[in-house]
């Protein structure tokens, strides 16, 4: 008999997986609020977790995370770096605060989107743009 096939498409998140990631989420602002972390990159920095995603077994969550207010990318790069230096720390307080089966393992990805944002809404408001879309003569 054939394997049966999934109508599930790979490439979009289940429920269950967004579920877990609005968890892991919330707890992990309410943990970063709360700990004090000893890596320089870290330190007197607001950190802002944008989103997260967790894989089909909930065991891996990739974190995108970025400074406050912060659109250098090298400091957002360094601020993620310090971030998976305190990985497993975080990941300990994680597990205290989630009811999951497993506490997933973190890995922290620099989050762009608020730079891309930014730099598409200069874009929009650019002389040559608001010309092109302005009201017809």
């Amino acid at each position: 008999m054939p394997a049966r096939k999934s109508s599930i498409s790979s490439a979009e998140p289940t429920q269950r997986q967004l579920r877990a990631g609005e968890l892991v989420r919330h707890a992990l602002v309410d943990v970063l609020s709360r700990a004090e972390l000893r890596d320089p990159a870290l330190q007197d920095v607001v950190i802002t977790i944008g989103e997260v995603r967790c894989s089909p077994d909930l065991r891996q969550a990739t974190v995108f995370c970025s400074p406050l207010g912060e659109t250098d990318s090298e400091r957002v790069n360094e601020v993620a770096d310090g971030l998976n230096r305190a990985s497993r720390f975080l990941r300990g307080r994680l597990g205290q605060q989630i009811e999951l089966k497993f506490t997933p393992n973190l890995h922290f990805v620099p989050d762009l989107s608020y730079e891309e944002g930014s730099s598409m809404e200069k874009l929009l408001r650019s002389e040559a743009v608001k010309r092109d879309i302005g009201p017809a003569d």
